[in-house]
């Protein structure tokens, strides 16, 4: 069986789950459950992906599906999760800039009080981990940059560790969607990782940004993933469905992670194109789970 003859099967699959239900019938309760899945990877999805929804729309539709939570979410929805026995499993600040973060030195006193709220708040709310930028490099060298990153994030870190907090640095592609972020490349995070020492600082590995800026995927997962605490998903091009539409084979990917021992989360992070979102994010959640 060859990878488009598999991926139409799980489409197919995911199909199957849809039940239709009269107008005005409460389908997000009454519709069929996803089919169980493996245990094996702890499953989220990227609650920007699915602003059109009502948090707590998708909040059903995550719990019928086997999410463990919904991933980057602000502080203020965290209790709607709970609601739903869900987790947040990413958190972000109420207001944060990924163009402004903490290679910039002038911003570190703002910076740190920002996030030693965050970590505290985290904490009390029973959150494991919470996301954090490089900002742009602006003319300044990959060793500044890291120095810099280091010293704002190096107290914060120290914190975490207290409090039992995980800070995630992501890596984002500067080549299409952020054009001139310093943390755009695996090696540069890594060193950071390196430098601050620290089971509680980690990488964002972000499957679609890194596609676009390494590829390589598989091998780098195999080679670094001791310093990647999170993943994110994507299709290359477009940032859309994962499935045959785009480059990346998810299935083997995924299975490059799972058998690191991996324990953390994956997250699908795409934009949905087809109608029903929900049909999209399902669909995904099958490649996924291997």
């Amino acid at each position: 069986m060859n990878r488009k003859e598999a991926l139409k099967i799980l489409s197919v699959g995911a199909m199957g789950t849809a039940v239709n239900f009269p107008a005005g019938s409460m389908g997000i309760v009454q519709r069929r459950a996803t089919t169980e899945l493996k245990g094996n990877i702890n499953h989220s999805a990227s609650r920007w992906c699915y602003d059109q929804l009502e948090l707590e729309t998708l909040c059903k539709h995550a719990k019928r599906i086997g999410l463990v939570g919904i991933d980057l979410v602000k502080p203020s929805e965290v209790d709607v999760l709970e609601q739903f026995g869900l987790k947040a499993t990413m958190m972000n600040p109420e207001v944060f800039s990924l163009t402004e973060g903490f290679n910039d030195p002038s911003l570190h006193e703002e910076l740190i009080a920002t996030y030693e709220e965050l970590i505290d708040l985290a904490a009390k709310k029973g959150v494991r981990n919470i996301i954090c930028f490089s900002g742009n490099r602006n003319g300044m060298s990959d060793e500044q940059g890291i120095a810099n990153c280091r010293k704002g994030l190096a107290g914060l870190v120290s914190m975490a560790e207290k409090k039992g907090v995980f800070m995630h640095m992501e890596l984002l592609n500067s080549k299409v969607d952020h054009k001139d972020y310093q943390c755009d490349r695996t090696e540069w995070g890594v060193e950071l990782c390196k430098q601050l020492d620290s089971n509680h600082f980690k990488l964002l590995y972000d499957i679609y940004h890194m596609q676009i800026m390494e590829g390589d995927l598989i091998a780098t997962i195999r080679r670094y993933h001791p310093y990647f605490g999170h993943y994110h998903t994507g299709g290359v091009p477009g940032r859309n469905e994962i499935n045959d539409s785009q480059e990346i084979y998810y299935p083997a990917v995924m299975k490059a992670i799972v058998d690191t021992g991996f324990k953390g989360v994956v997250a699908q992070e795409f934009v949905p194109t087809a109608d029903n979102m929900i049909d999209s994010l399902e669909e995904s959640i099958r490649i996924c789970d291997v």
